[in-house]
């Protein structure tokens, strides 16, 4: 099966990207001319809907504010074999989609994301590399080594990835709950190095280094409290345990000398500590359980659908 007899479908969601989007929209149009190019607006305020048009994309719309919200619908709306995700700022090479898809066909993958290489001093901001560089090595110790761009917005993936993903956030930690994802259910992926440009004269970011980053590793943390269960609740309940017992010793060494116990608030905030470090385990062990079982539910659904080639 080659990638011209296959459906290919480019989804570009846009917040006032007028700039940009005619750029993205004619690159990939030359790259893969047999591919239907989906612009999702997500409320722009310039001419970013008409630019598409004009453009030749079928413009759709998502007014829910956030960039997950339109990955959301774009996954849910769209159907066909291959999905090509990309921002619409101009920055992402088209002429590198069709590399990535016969990757991921010939390879058999489900997701092949663009490793970023700027082509330029400004297309990489600073902050936004060494963000980037903490965040996958933070997510690399969490669930394993396999990406060296997390944050990369251009992606390829299989249908049945498409359609087995539950798009659970909302702004740009959407990348993150997408390698997330491809880590926890052991997906075939792979990572291909893409051209970054800069962008286009009149074209801005809506990335805020810090405050973003810091939702990204909260989400994180978050997937990695539901994912991990046990891990994250017992490491709780093991400097529970240390504390207690830090508080406890005087108590006992006092008790063993004198036979009494002179700081009874101290002694009853540690056991209280003890009690709280064991409901911590129990509670890791308890969701690890039901973690498990929603782990399972999420691989059945993956694998009710057909692999990327067959329908």
């Amino acid at each position: 099966m080659t990638s011209s007899s296959m459906r290919i479908a480019v989804l570009v969601p846009c917040f006032n990207e007028e700039a940009a989007v005619a750029t993205v929209v004619a690159g990939f149009r030359k790259a893969l001319p047999s591919a239907e190019i989906f612009v999702y607006d997500n409320n722009s305020s310039d001419r970013t809907i008409a630019a598409a048009r004009e453009a030749g994309a079928e413009v759709r719309s998502e007014r829910r504010q956030g960039k997950g919200h339109v990955v959301r619908r774009m996954f849910a709306d769209i159907d066909a074999d291959i999905y090509v995700l990309v921002d619409g700022d101009a920055t992402y090479d088209a002429a590198s989609a069709p590399r990535m898809i016969e990757a991921l066909l010939s390879d058999h993958l489900d997701m092949v994301v663009g490793f970023r290489v700027d082509q330029a001093a400004a297309a990489y901001r600073p902050g936004h590399r060494t963000g980037n560089l903490m965040l996958t090595s933070f997510l690399a110790s969490v669930f394993g080594r396999e990406f060296k761009d997390m944050l990369s917005g251009y992606r390829v993936f299989s249908r049945r990835f498409v359609k087995s993903f539950p798009v659970l956030s909302d702004g740009f930690e959407i990348e993150t709950e997408l390698s997330v994802h491809a880590l926890e259910l052991a997906l075939p992926v792979a990572e291909i190095e893409t051209p970054y440009y800069a962008r286009p004269e009149g074209s801005f970011s809506k990335l805020n280094t810090w405050s973003d980053g810091f939702r990204i590793l909260g989400t994180i943390l978050r997937l990695y409290r539901s994912e991990r269960p046990l891990r994250f609740f017992t490491a709780i309940g093991i400097s529970l345990i240390l504390l207690s017992i830090g508080l406890a010793i005087p108590i006992v060494i006092t008790y063993l000398e004198e036979g009494i116990v002179p700081r009874l608030p101290t002694a009853v905030l540690s056991m209280g500590l003890m009690i709280l470090a064991v409901l911590s385990v129990s509670s890791g062990l308890v969701l690890d359980t039901v973690t498990r079982g929603r782990r399972e539910m999420k691989l059945l659904a993956y694998l009710s659908q057909a692999p990327v080639g067959k329908t």
